[in-house]
Formats: structure tokens, sequence, C-alpha cells
């Protein structure tokens, strides 16, 4: 019997929890939604980083909220459709809860892979490419075991609150609280596009550079045979990508999930 399970959906930069409670809980029961679509045929999905604006796993308290998404997320895995995630610059502080209450596959880096015959370069985006150097600096801070270590010794509330407050004031809480597009300009100078040609001359097996962070919706030729990817973001595109084997489409779930 030929098997239903044709599609990898690829899809990033959710940033649940910002601006407030309330219109985060309609853009993760949109996720479900999708979720729910896609679990049709998807043979693996891919949530590329940024799933949340803050979290931080403490080692016995789990942060409230998003239970509907990690029942959804766990009664997927258990159809034997795997899960993957990998960690975001808003999220890079996700340990293993998801991985043992929910099945997801947790990815802390890079990973180059092959999908349905074809060679994938994954990554959330973030720290790569030229430049950027303060926040290459700022996130080795924020990886280092002794700064994680005294962050737990917070009280959770405390801890949680602190992350909060600055998300809720961060530049994408303001851009979809006041209901702004993105201001980003994806061009040649673009950051994610040296980068990806960058590795297409040194990798040249590669046929897809697939990423998130940058948030606007691109698929460009890179060579004849290699492309670059940014997903967009379920903050104002709601975006995803799908690949059947022959085409990697950039997609939008309008409830329908039909192509823009």
């Amino acid at each position: 019997m030929e098997s239903t399970k044709t599609s990898i959906y690829f899809a990033s930069d959710f940033h649940l929890g910002i601006p407030d409670r309330q219109s985060s809980l309609i853009r993760e029961q949109r996720l479900i939604r999708w979720l729910d679509m896609v679990k049709q045929d998807a043979e693996a999905i891919y949530l590329m980083g940024d799933l949340f604006d803050f979290w931080f796993e403490y080692k016995t308290v789990v942060p409230k909220g998003y239970t509907r998404l990690f029942s959804k997320l766990a009664e997927i895995t258990g159809q034997g459709i795997p899960i993957h995630f990998f960690k975001g610059n808003h999220d890079f502080w996700a340990f293993n809860y998801l991985n043992e209450e929910a099945g997801v596959i947790i990815h802390d880096d890079i990973q180059e892979i092959t999908l349905k015959g074809k060679n994938f370069f994954l990554a959330h985006g973030d720290g790569l490419g030229p430049g950027d150097h303060k926040y290459k600096l700022l996130k080795k801070i924020f990886l280092s075991k002794f700064n994680q270590f005294f962050f737990r010794w917070l009280h959770p509330d405390l801890g949680t609150k602190m992350g909060l407050y600055f998300s809720r004031g961060s530049r994408i809480s303001k851009m979809i609280k006041h209901d702004k597009n993105e201001k980003y300009s994806l061009n040649d100078q673009e950051i994610l596009m040296i980068f990806s040609r960058e590795m297409a001359v040194k990798k040249p097996g590669t046929d897809y550079f697939v990423f998130g962070h940058r948030h606007i919706p691109t698929n460009i030729k890179l060579s004849e045979n290699a492309s670059c990817i940014i997903l967009g973001d379920w903050v104002k595109h709601f975006s995803y990508g799908r690949f059947d084997g022959e085409t990697f489409e950039i997609r939008y779930f309008n409830e329908a999930g039909k192509i823009k």
C-alpha cells in the first residue's frame, strides 16, 4: 500500500507569549489548526526556532501556558510523525522538556541532512554569517552553564516575569501590538544570503539552505541547484515551507492552507 505521508513541513518564528496572553493564544490556536492540517500527509515536521518569545526550563517547574500546543505535539509524535525543534535566539534555554513530555527531537545547532534524496542545511539562522559581533558575544553569555545555573536559582515567578518583561518591550512585540510590518530588507547584502552563497561554494552538494530568524518569506536561487529559504514567521505572515521531494514551496496558512 502506498504511503500517504508525502510531505515534509517547515515553519519558524512563532514568538508565542507576546505581546499579551490573549493575542498569543489566538496565534497558538492557529498554529494548532495548521498542525492538524499538515499531519494528514506529513512525513516529518521541522519547527525552526523561536517557538516561544521567552522560555526557560526549571528542573521541577513548567512555565504556565501552552497546554494545548504541548498536547498537540505529543499527539502527533505519538502517531509516529517526527517533530524536530531547532532552538532559536528567543528559546535557546529550552533543554529536555519538549523531548521528554512531547517526544519532540531537539537540535542545538546546525543540521546537515538528506531528505527525500535532497541535501538540506538547516538552522534557525541567528549568529550565522558576517558581523553581528555583539549578538554573538551575548549568545555565548546566555549559553554559559554558569549563567544558566544562576538564573535557575531565581524564583520561577521572578525569572519568568523578568523574561516576559523584556520580551513584551521587544521590537517584535511592539510590531504585533501596533499591527506594523517588519522592516527587514532582503537583498544581496542580507547576512543569511551572504552566508548561504559562501556555503554553497564550500558545500556544492547542498540543495536547500533553510532558515528562520529573519521573518520575511523568501525562496531565492543561489545557483542552478541550490536555494536559500527563509521561512517567514507566524507573527504577520503565517508562512511555512512544504517539500514534496521535488519542489520546495513557501505557503501561507489562511485556514484553507492555500498558497497565497
